[in-house]
């Protein structure tokens, strides 16, 4: 399936607000691709399809959850605005026949991050989180480090978020503290 045919769909899934957000996600990393050295094709696809379980309902996602057996069952003990992540990535391959496990990587691992992320997953990661259309503290710290160091750009979105899911006593899934110590290692912190 072509990203143009993929874009045509992701259009009909998700609200106009969304799918505005899912092109900025893709204009950004096609942008991080062309700097850092990826495949635009596959950057691209991966951004068109980052957020396509959203809007899915609670059931959905839970059901699609307890039923993948590469999915972790304790994400059900976190919250649900993280859940969209590895559901998104089960869709992407039984809907849109994406088979590259990178792109699935980069779609299930977009909003916690994890460890030893690919280069692919880094972008996304980081495009989900400077897309202009985001205004937050932190950001624009978080963009002038994309352009220079992408691991850097990932380390600072990290660790606003870990400040930020803190200070309102959430819960924070285990992938991004175990994400933000190995970049904080990876960066001699």
């Amino acid at each position: 399936m072509t990203n143009h045919a993929i874009r045509q769909q992701v259009e009909q899934l998700l609200p106009e607000k969304r799918f505005n957000h899912t092109l900025r996600v893709a204009e950004t990393a096609v942008a991080l691709a062309e700097k850092y050295g990826e495949s635009t094709e596959k950057t691209e696809c991966a951004a068109l399809l980052h957020d396509v379980a959203k809007f899915f309902d609670k059931d959905r996602m839970e059901e699609i959850i307890l039923k993948e057996s590469n999915i972790p069952d304790d994400y059900l003990k976190y919250p649900i605005s993280i859940w969209h992540a590895p559901v998104g990535a089960v869709y992407a391959r039984d809907h849109f026949q994406i088979t590259d496990q990178d792109i699935l990587n980069a779609i299930s691992y977009h909003t916690t991050g994890r460890p030893e992320m690919s280069l692919l997953e880094k972008i996304i990661f980081v495009a989900d989180y400077i897309e202009p259309g985001r205004s937050f503290p932190g950001v624009e710290e978080t963009r002038e480090a994309a352009q220079e160091d992408l691991d850097r750009a990932v380390a600072l979105a990290l660790r606003n978020t870990v400040v930020f899911l803190a200070s309102r006593a959430a819960r924070i899934y285990p992938d991004t503290i175990h994400a933000y110590n190995a970049f904080c290692i990876k960066l001699g912190g």
